[in-house]
């Protein structure tokens, strides 16, 4: 019976493959010769591709929890004494797996949008199909052909060869498939934008359609990349929350692509206008997600998070990528000409500050590529070997950033079309002081340590307080008295507050990256049983030495006591575990987190003399971070949960008139 469960598992990505093609083929005909019955077969087959795709996955799960060690995937990965949890997240924590998942998700999208979109315009909700099924096609003929998780073994051994100690941790739970649904979610918007650029149009409905999948996207790309930000704070040992790390810059390029998307789809949305930009982006948001895909799979790179290092695999990514990337742009080239604006705009309004919005990420973006790409290229082209590292990115990139956080309030609070700076200037003049003063006092509390945590509290505060006035401004102040403001302030529309809570999300995550990045305490000494020493205002006492046991593994740790002001605070024990199986070791940090700060503990070899080194870290606002990432997804909720984008405002004549197909 253990072994039907993979055979099943096997033979539905077999029926997945043929589901795909016929979904190509079958509604792709029916458009090319005007049969709505053809194309109506595309919703529905696309819900039994998200089955057949569910199937498989929970075959597979059901291999891990049962520890079916015929499978070589199994066996790799998995061991009988490791904890369920970390047998369940095992199945996503190597190549095979996260590429099941990937079309697992992939195929969700794709129901969901057979589903919820039977109000759109017939060809574009069937092509919008087609599309999503060609990538489907793609990814589950990559999986059978090249990274097949249902491989059996001959001589199954008795037991596994354990997941990497790296991985077991919850973190893996949660951020690849969090991530996942952001990288895939962008195939949506590809696809709607290869469906227009087919029909020869885009207007506001286009776009309403194209903005919540986007919005997702975005919302599950920025939990996805904050939860793996904190994973390897905690995790690696290391006390930071981001290297610029390839990987690492994979899956922020994507989300900075996706970002000046929803700006720019927003435009379209009010003005019809930027069409062939937005266009644009949505291609180029999904060929980064590919990017990525490419370099944690194709053995380019050396990563903690990568997952393969076939050149094969590589190939053949390599190929998808050259013809979803490379078809999206060349059919844009072809088609773009037709999508004519029809709305013009003030060089003061909200237009253009969206579009100085844009620039400046798609430049930050680019920056990024670069930095990514530029070793890879050297040394592919002239084989010399150099290192870009976070000097080059925080030199590059800040300047950037830092003028779109200073133009963001603007933007927000300005009119379409046309707007004032003087009547843009009284509305934000108080948050503007404000921020300032609390950049100031930060500068003179500090004792000599720059501009950069200063220069960090002002814009978070300038990105709060610019949003707090936004919601102040539209919702008509106190005009009426309290009671009527609030009414108001609760009667704003989900896109409003949507907006608001991101900004301000934002300008939180910026005051924890600056003041952790200025303020941060550290401390690296070798101490025994007995020590104490001062960190910050902080007292440590060195309790003991021991040793413990694990589910799967034997760990040493070191004990200590915490104090300020003569008050116990907390006792840390920092740890370094060793697995058998795996035969590798890790380091288990320990953390008394705040919200205001972090005391972060790791400990290392034991030294002749029983000396251990001990670091210790004062984080300062370290938590903000994650804090802001969080207001940003939520942020995305509310503006799903506008009314807009739950209530579709096409009119049945209006569809009836763009289907123009016969029975």
């Amino acid at each position: 019976m253990v072994a039907m469960i993979a055979e099943i598992g096997h033979f539905s990505l077999v029926l997945l493959l043929l589901a795909s093609m016929v979904q190509v083929a079958v509604p792709g005909i029916g458009m090319a010769r005007s049969w709505s019955g053809w194309m109506k077969v595309a919703p529905p087959l696309s819900i039994v591709m998200l089955v057949l795709t569910v199937v498989s996955f929970a075959a597979l799960t059901a291999s891990f929890l049962r520890s079916d060690f015929s499978l070589a995937l199994v066996v790799a990965n998995s061991h009988s004494a490791k904890p369920l949890l970390y047998r369940f997240s095992g199945v996503w924590g190597n190549h095979e797996g996260s590429m099941l998942l990937w079309v697992l998700i992939l195929t969700l999208f794709g129901a969901l949008v057979g589903w919820r979109g039977r109000l759109l315009p017939p060809g574009l909700h069937v092509r919008a199909l087609c599309v999503q099924a060609a990538i489907t096609l793609a990814f589950t003929a990559y999986i059978l052909f090249a990274s097949n998780p249902f491989s059996r073994l001959e001589y199954p051994p008795f037991d596994g060869q354990d997941l990497n100690p790296l991985l077991q941790d919850p973190g893996l739970a949660l951020h690849p498939p969090l991530l996942y649904l952001g990288y895939v979610g962008l195939s949506v918007s590809y696809s709607f934008a290869i469906a227009a650029l087919l029909e020869g149009r885009v207007d506001a409905a286009w776009a309403r359609w194209v903005r919540p999948w986007t919005l997702a996207s975005w919302m599950f790309l920025t939990l996805g990349i904050a939860v793996g930000s904190w994973w390897a704070y905690y995790e690696l040992g290391w006390g930071g929350w981001w290297f610029w790390d390839p990987v690492e810059n994979a899956s922020f390029m994507p989300w900075l692509a996706a970002t000046a998307l929803l700006h720019s789809a927003s435009v379209v949305e009010k003005r019809e206008c930027l069409m062939s930009w937005t266009v644009l982006l949505a291609i180029l948001g999904f060929t980064l997600s590919l990017v990525g895909t490419f370099l944690v799979r194709s053995g380019i790179i050396t990563s903690v998070h990568a997952f393969a290092s076939d050149p094969t695999r590589g190939a053949f990514i390599l190929a998808i990528l050259a013809v979803f990337a490379g078809g999206g742009f060349l059919l844009y080239a072809i088609r773009s000409g037709s999508l004519v604006p029809s709305g013009a705009f003030s060089i003061v309004s909200r237009e253009t500050a969206l579009v100085s919005n844009n620039l400046l990420l798609v430049v930050a973006m680019f920056v990024v590529f670069i930095g990514t790409f530029w070793p890879l290229f050297m040394e592919m082209f002239y084989d010399r070997s150099v290192s870009v590292g976070p000097p080059f990115f925080n030199i590059a990139f800040t300047p950037f950033v830092t003028i779109l956080v200073a133009l963001l309030p603007f933007g927000a609070i300005m009119t379409w079309k046309r707007a004032s700076l003087a009547g843009t200037a009284r509305r934000l003049w108080l948050a503007l002081a404000i921020s300032i003063a609390s950049g100031s006092i930060s500068w003179a509390v500090q004792t000599g340590d720059g501009l950069l945590a200063p220069l960090g509290l002002t814009l978070a505060s300038w990105l709060v307080l610019g949003a707090v006035a936004d919601l102040w401004h539209r919702a008509g102040s106190l005009r009426g008295g309290t009671k009527a403001f609030g009414r108001r302030l609760l009667m704003l529309n989900g896109a409003d507050w949507g907006r608001c809570i991101a900004h301000a999300g934002l300008g939180i995550s910026v005051a924890g990256m600056t003041v952790v990045t200025a303020w941060e305490v550290e401390d690296i000494r070798v101490a025994v049983p007995g020590d104490s020493f001062n960190v910050g205002s902080y007292h440590f006492e060195f309790v003991e030495v021991g040793t413990r046991r694990g589910p799967n593994y034997s760990a040493l740790y070191g004990e200590f006591d915490i104090t300020a002001d003569e008050r116990r605070l907390t006792r840390l024990r920092p740890e370094r575990r060793h697995y058998e199986v795996a035969g590798s070791q890790t380091t288990e940090a320990a953390i008394d987190m705040g919200l205001f700060r972090d005391i972060y503990m790791v400990i290392g070899e034991i030294h002749e003399g029983g000396g251990m080194t001990v670091k210790t870290y004062v984080k300062p606002l370290v938590n903000w971070i994650w804090l802001g990432a969080v207001m940003m997804a939520l942020g995305g909720v509310a503006s799903l949960l506008d009314r807009r984008y739950r209530v579709a405002r096409l009119a049945p004549k209006r569809l009836a008139s763009a289907s123009g197909v016969q029975a």
